[in-house]
């Protein structure tokens, strides 16, 4: 009969030996998991720019191919810091938290707006990163806007919990093609945004329809979070498009 002295001490070695193999794991595996993290970004990055179903193996090679400059942006729209070196992956912009930054706007802190700007068949391509929230929990992705800063080439959504077929359905390609030629600012140069529409554009007038997209079925919550994320920040970079139309 073991007595309960033994007994603890017995599990309490056993605990330490499991935590210490977790660590262990957890601090091999690190690298691995931020490496696929990155893979992931540069993926979704590269989607909203037209270049669709990247394989992971070849993400980091055409990421660094097609990306060509990196770039922060203060609230005021001036760039302050601007990356064209490689690998690509070593820019600030890369790292920046969206998280992190989204909380000091928020609290009337200084912020930091990443940009990425890709060369595709020669066109310039300016592609804005955003995260916000859906149902279920954060929602992110990317909007890319032509060099005219209007016409919306592509986009790319994630999410960390929507309903599998209601608000998941963000992620497919029937729902994200729709962005593709859409205009974020009308015929006077007012702001618009994309409106992410119940029922359909068909219920907007005519001439708003070039601003609007179908919502999800069902998946109403989760697509006025995605407007709301498009709009939240495309008015962040306002000051920067303003002054980059304004030099041309």
């Amino acid at each position: 009969m073991y007595s309960n002295g033994y007994i603890f001490r017995y599990a309490a070695i056993l605990v330490i030996i499991t935590a210490s193999l977790l660590s262990l794991a957890a601090m091999l595996l690190k690298p691995f998991q931020d490496r696929n993290r990155a893979i992931d970004k540069m993926q979704g990055i590269l989607s909203s720019s037209g270049l669709h179903n990247i394989e992971a193996g070849k993400a980091i090679s055409l990421f660094n191919k097609y990306i060509v400059e990196e770039d922060i942006i203060n609230p005021e729209g001036d760039i302050v810091t601007s990356y064209t070196k490689s690998p690509k992956e070593e820019g600030e912009a890369f790292h920046v938290d969206l998280k992190k930054e989204n909380y000091n706007k928020s609290k009337g802190k200084p912020y930091k707006l990443p940009l990425y700007i890709a060369n595709v068949e020669g066109k310039k391509i300016y592609i804005i990163p955003m995260r916000g929230t859906g149902l279920w929990g954060p929602i992110w992705g990317n909007i890319a806007l032509s060099d005219d800063f209007n016409t919306v080439v592509g986009v790319f959504f994630d999410h960390e919990g929507e309903t599998p077929g209601l608000g998941a359905e963000i992620t497919t390609e029937n729902f994200q093609k729709q962005f593709t030629g859409k205009k974020i600012f009308d015929d006077k140069g007012n702001f618009t945004s994309i409106k992410v529409v119940k029922g359909g554009i068909k219920k907007l007038p005519p001439q708003e329809q070039i601003h609007g997209v179908d919502a999800i079925s069902g998946g109403t919550i989760t697509s006025k979070g995605v407007e709301a994320m498009i709009n939240t920040t495309l008015k962040s970079y306002l000051p920067f498009i303003k002054k980059h139309n304004k030099d041309k």
